[in-house]
């Protein structure tokens, strides 16, 4: 059941609108019709704007909102008082009217929409590389996927948490490439393996991913130095002595980037780089021996993430493969040449003219035949819709370096047909940065998610400690909370800031029991539990036979807006919007905890609503913290 806070702002439009022939002389439009939060500085719960009216009304602003005032007290029961002030209209409501909120609040169910009473929508997230482990950047995308398909949830929607597991092309070669020249062999004669060496199996094949970008970038110094002494191969010779020239009187800034586009041409020519594609070319040929290493060690990688995956508590409906869909996404390109979708060019490669939407050239399939990425996009998005044609929508969460990625791949699919492409959302999302700057996959300076998060717990564990209150708990409870509480601090310092803001990452910070973070939003939770529990037995039914203070009234009307905070988050896919809300519910509730007597109360009805809205308060913090797939210990 919903908590019907939007009834008296709906109340309120269909009053103007139902007589606004004979208030304001011609009919009003709802858009009209604005609200806004109140001003502390003044009395009052709910703020009508009166500027849209004046001009209908012929008086001043302050004449207009008494006008309008005087006719909605006279109409309308809840209202206690208004007060006319600067263009708006300042309406304080009844004490009965935020005791019927607070029992409608308190029902089971209350803020979240009827489960699966809107259409299904896919919400793609995680999507890693098989070539390395999860890192801070993932855990962030991670979360926000994973909140935003509960948010979705919460408002009514059958949702399917699914991921595109990135188990192919050119990056996940350098790793087979350099596990075949660089891992070690052991006395038995066996190279390096997650058994035999006690790693992840993410963990191996990530540190081959480093090792090649190491070796590469040797293999690059050295061309690079071979091409000063003019030793160029006849291919290329016109495009580095073409940069060599240009490079030439240029300022610091702009030698560094042209030197940048020579060690990439470097790169591509290195013997290194050149295995690697032979390899990518031989694994879509299905060469037995490079698609037996890659089996083997893709296998390695998942066994990984699985144990990551546990860690961070998320899990999918439906596992989607690269390797799998791309070969779709390469015969839809050919069906696209043949509709003149596409076209081919000299080389072979084959290509999309977008300057007449405004975009550029994309290529989607090499002069080799080898697909990118774009191919395989195009492909899973096909594959999902024929595996679920009642899908109303889907949700790539993806990092805003990939915003023009999505907007290519959304008109292709518009252009070849897809009427469903309308639907697709990129839930775009800025990069996650340390104090010591950008973390570089290949170069090895990334946070692992999987040392990241024992370090939150261990940091929970160690905070908890200090406390020293836990005595009489097992070591076992003692664990679970200290990951209860360290995965809090995490989960809610990513998913607190605005998905679209770049942001910094502090791991102490994540975890302090003041502010806004996780641990505090759990702690008071934590708190209600206990004042619940001194308690015992008191009646649930609210009395409408009470007088409510001031603290008491501002927890019960942001109460009465939680189904409203959902449905904002789940139209804009924001589950900072839910943290905010939730973070000011338990500073008002904390704030109403200090200025009362709960449990001393010696007036029972009192002392009984009082409890129902700390049970609603701590009922509303456990289903926020849940959608962010945090749990709410009763002690902390």
């Amino acid at each position: 059941m919903q908590c019907k806070t939007m009834t008296m702002e709906q109340k309120i439009k269909s009053l103007l609108i139902e007589h606004s022939a004979s208030l304001f002389g011609m009919d009003v439009s709802e858009s009209m019709i604005q609200f806004q939060p109140t001003r502390k500085d003044v009395d009052g719960d709910l703020t009508l704007v009166v500027f849209p009216f004046v001009k209908l009304l012929k008086c001043n602003p302050e004449a207009a909102g008494n006008k309008i005032g005087a006719f909605l007290e006279e109409h309308l029961d809840e209202i206690l008082s208004y007060e006319a002030l600067k263009g708006f209209l300042n309406l304080s409501l009844k004490d009965s009217y935020w005791l019927e909120q607070l029992s409608l609040c308190s029902k089971d169910g209350y803020g979240l929409a009827e489960p699966k009473s809107k259409p299904l929508v896919m919400v793609e997230y995680s999507s890693p590389n098989t070539n390395k482990p999860l890192h801070l950047g993932h855990l962030r995308n991670i979360f926000l996927g994973d909140a935003v398909a509960s948010i979705l949830e919460a408002n009514g929607h059958s949702v399917i948490r699914t991921q595109i597991i990135n188990d192919r092309g050119i990056h996940i070669c350098k790793s087979m490439i350099a596990w075949e020249k660089f891992s070690p062999l052991n006395p038995k004669g066996e190279r390096e393996t997650p058994d035999n060496t006690g790693l992840k199996g993410d963990k191996l094949v990530g540190k081959y991913y480093v090792a090649f970008d190491q070796q590469l970038n040797i293999e690059a110094a050295s061309i690079l130095d071979a091409w000063l002494g003019g030793a160029i191969d006849s291919q290329i010779k016109e495009e580095v002595e073409k940069l060599q020239t240009i490079r030439e009187g240029k300022k610091e800034e702009q030698k560094a980037a042209i030197d940048a586009k020579l060690k990439e041409l470097a790169k591509s020519q290195s013997p290194l780089m050149k295995e690697a594609k032979d390899m990518l070319i031989k694994w879509e040929a299905r060469d037995p021996q490079v698609y037996l290493l890659w089996s083997t060690m893709n296998g390695w990688v998942y066994k990984g993430f699985e144990h990551t995956y546990e860690t961070m508590g998320v899990s999918f409906d439906k596992l989607y493969y690269e390797s799998d869909t791309y070969a779709l996404g390469k015969d839809v390109v050919q069906e696209g040449l043949q509709k003149k979708v596409f076209y081919k060019k000299e080389d072979g490669s084959v290509w999309i003219d977008l300057t007449d939407d405004g975009l550029d050239e994309k290529i989607v399939l090499r002069s080799d035949g080898t697909a990118v990425y774009m191919t395989q996009d195009i492909g899973t998005a096909i594959d999902r819709f024929k595996d679920f044609p009642e899908i109303d929508g889907m949700v790539y969460t993806v990092g805003n370096e990939q915003d023009y990625h999505f907007k290519v791949l959304f008109l292709i699919l518009k252009k070849l047909g897809y009427a469903w492409a309308d639907n697709c959302h990129h839930l775009s999302y800025g990069m996650v940065d340390l104090p010591t700057g950008k973390m570089k996959s290949r170069e090895g300076t990334v946070v692992d998610a999987d040392d990241l998060m024992a370090d939150v717990i261990d940091a929970a564990r160690i905070m908890t400690q200090e406390r020293g209150h836990l005595d009489d708990m097992s070591s076992e409870e003692k664990d679970l909370l200290y990951h209860q509480i360290g995965m809090s601090g995490l989960k809610y310092y990513l998913l607190k800031v605005d998905p679209k803001k770049r942001m910094m990452f502090n791991p102490q910070e994540s975890i302090d029991l003041n502010g806004n973070t996780g641990p505090f939003i759990q702690y008071t939770y934590a708190r209600i539990c206990s004042l619940l529990k001194k308690a015992g037995t008191f009646n649930p039914q609210v009395s409408q036979n009470t007088t409510l203070i001031k603290s008491e009234i501002e927890v019960i009307k942001h109460l009465s807006r939680y189904s409203i905070a959902i449905h904002d988050a789940s139209k804009s896919y924001t589950p900072s919007t839910i943290s905010a809300y939730c973070y000011e519910l338990v500073k008002l509730y904390n704030q109403f905890y200090q200025n009362v007597k709960i449990l001393p109360e010696t007036d029972d009805s009192i002392r009984s609503n009082r409890l129902v809205l700390s049970k609603s308060v701590a009922s509303v913090i456990q289903k926020s913290l849940e959608i962010f797939g945090i749990r709410s210990p009763k002690r902390m």
